[in-house]
């Protein structure tokens, strides 16, 4: 059987659906491909559902009975080879849960990500002391001091990808509630609305404010993040998190609800330029 994992990569999940395609435009069912590996058809959902690691003879056996000829099939190989190597939030495993481990791959992978969040400052935008703060209040359900220290440099690193090359656009709307509550001391909110600036000042990152001042808006259910990615296999997903876990969803008709309200929110809230006011106003009180 091939080895299963905590999350797939993205990398296994785009060979996964490009080998259902392949199987499906050679005509064969899973339980046919089952049977040129001898393997229970399950087997075969699970490889095309990236739940397991690609087994490279079982790549190559299921490769030429889908008809590829050898060179594509070689490149093929090499991307299976490449998705299996862990990812670098892997070296996280002792505090990453597996349910946010195909987070992290996501974030990486994607072109565009679009967050609402009604409580916190996104991630991907917090400070080292704020992020700190945040997890020692208990907020992840640990507090062993080593631990905090993991999560901080896990959130520290993920920040990368807004600076590299090729970057994602990162468009996020937060509730006023996320720059009132205080998080840490004075000194550590002054340093989170000052990288809140910065991070406005990037070509590639959209900040809005949901002021108080406006009402109700269609977001206060929770937080959630819409994932775009530039590659046909990966159809646009919706992330939400809860206690305990979170869901990841892919249906059509869910992302476009979400995406509906996430469209709303951002007429809604304040324009990026009023809320580069804002948040200078706010840095003034502190």
């Amino acid at each position: 059987m091939s080895e299963p994992r905590s999350a797939p990569t993205v990398g296994q999940v785009v060979l996964g659906r490009r080998l259902q395609d392949l199987r499906e435009r050679a005509g064969l069912k899973r339980e046919e491909a089952a049977g040129v590996l001898r393997v229970a058809p399950a087997t075969i959902r699970r490889i095309e559902m990236a739940e397991v690691a690609f087994k490279i003879p079982y790549v190559q056996m299921l490769l030429q009975a889908y008809g590829v000829g050898d060179d594509e099939a070689g490149a093929f190989v090499k991307l299976a080879e490449e998705a299996n190597k862990p990812g670098w939030w892997q070296r996280f495993h002792d505090i990453l849960p597996g349910w946010f481990s195909m987070y992290v791959s996501l974030e990486g992978a994607a072109s565009l990500i679009r967050s609402y969040e009604p409580h916190f400052v996104p991630g991907l935008l917090q400070t080292e002391g704020y992020a700190r703060a945040v997890l020692q209040s208990g907020a992840i359900g640990q507090t062993r001091p080593e631990d905090i220290e993991r999560h901080v440099a896990l959130r520290m690193q993920r920040q990368a990808l807004l600076a590299r090359e090729n970057a994602p656009r990162l468009w996020a709307v937060m509730d006023e509630t996320a720059l009132r509550r205080p998080v840490g001391d004075a000194d550590v909110m002054r340093g989170q609305i000052d990288r809140l600036l910065e991070a406005s000042k990037l070509p590639n990152v959209t900040i809005q404010v949901a002021q108080f001042a406006s009402g109700p808006h269609p977001g206060t259910y929770g937080p959630f993040v819409l994932f775009r990615f530039p590659v046909p296999e990966l159809p646009d997903m919706v992330y939400s998190e809860y206690l305990t876990g979170a869901v990841y969803l892919d249906a059509r008709h869910e992302v476009a609800t979400h995406l509906e309200v996430m469209d709303r929110m951002a007429a809604h809230a304040a324009t990026a330029h009023r809320t580069k006011e804002l948040l200078r106003d706010l840095r003034k009180e502190l």
